[in-house]
């Protein structure tokens, strides 16, 4: 793996129940998986596996029908069935106890998985993550309520208005090939539908099957977030932890939704010092 956006790329293959999923590993030492969110894909993560695999042994992937993985209009899914599949993936791994780090939908997959699958962690850290209602986005809840105008939308355009909604998840402007990292998986007719789809999955009652538990969820976690969030912003982050009985929080100055693309040395930072 590659810390050039450009030259990201995942070389491990595994089939799940739910399709092919690209996957990679780095480092030695105890198990952290990193789980990105959407709409984005593990180049998330290329400033930060590095520092972590200094010290352990990191599994990231791409979740199956973002990057690298399995992509196709007619997919099915949800933070539920990425739940599934991680639970799949840590025990075809054969990892006893990692920790499971996730961030946006990550997040929301690894309380699924962890909460609902059984998949055991001896730590777990939110990084700017789904977890509370309501979580969809402005932009995103627009497009659920007018969906055949945004199906029907020329490409062109569509394409406009999903690249400036991603351009609001950092709050350090991305260069042209960050940008490209993280966005050619949407360009053109066939991105356009995929987005979509993605759009389709998104429920909120995903993340409602586990809220009841968060109260009586003892796995130690940290809650990492981006001080300039404009997706989820940070006053979420303190909600959370109030919920959880043993979390702490990390806020990161200059950092907005996606703060390990914005401030990766102090995700890196916070994550290594606490798994």
């Amino acid at each position: 793996m590659s810390c050039d956006p450009a030259t990201w790329t995942l070389t491990q293959r595994v089939t799940t129940e739910s399709g092919q999923i690209a996957w990679d590993v780095l480092g030695e030492g105890p198990p952290v998986v990193l789980v990105h969110g959407t709409p984005g894909r593990s180049v998330l993560w290329r400033n930060v596996a590095p520092v972590l695999a200094e010290r352990f042994t990191v599994y990231a992937l791409d979740l199956l029908g973002f990057g690298q993985s399995e992509r196709f209009v007619e997919q099915k899914l949800s933070v539920r069935v990425h739940g599934a599949v991680l639970a799949e993936l840590v025990r075809e791994w054969g990892l006893n106890e990692p920790a499971l780090v996730g961030h946006d939908i990550g997040g929301a997959a690894v309380l699924r998985a962890h909460l609902l699958e059984g998949t055991p962690a001896r730590k777990i850290a939110l990084v700017d993550a789904v977890v509370l209602r309501p979580w969809i986005t402005a932009t995103t809840q627009h497009i659920k309520a007018h969906f055949d105008v945004y199906a029907t939308m020329p490409t062109h355009i569509f394409r406009e208005v999903v690249a400036a909604h991603l351009r609001t998840a950092t709050e350090i402007p991305m260069d042209a090939q960050v940008f490209a990292a993280y966005f050619d998986q949407w360009e053109g007719d066939l991105g356009h539908r995929l987005w979509l789809r993605n759009v389709r999955g998104f429920d909120e009652q995903d993340t409602a099957d586990f809220d009841p538990l968060l109260e009586r969820m003892t796995t130690p976690t940290r809650i990492v977030w981006g001080e300039r969030d404009r997706w989820l912003p940070v006053e979420v982050s303190a909600v959370l932890q109030a919920r959880l009985p043993d979390a702490d929080r990390i806020v990161i100055a200059g950092a907005g939704h996606f703060s390990p693309e914005d401030q990766p040395t102090e995700v890196a930072r916070a994550l290594a010092e606490f798994v």
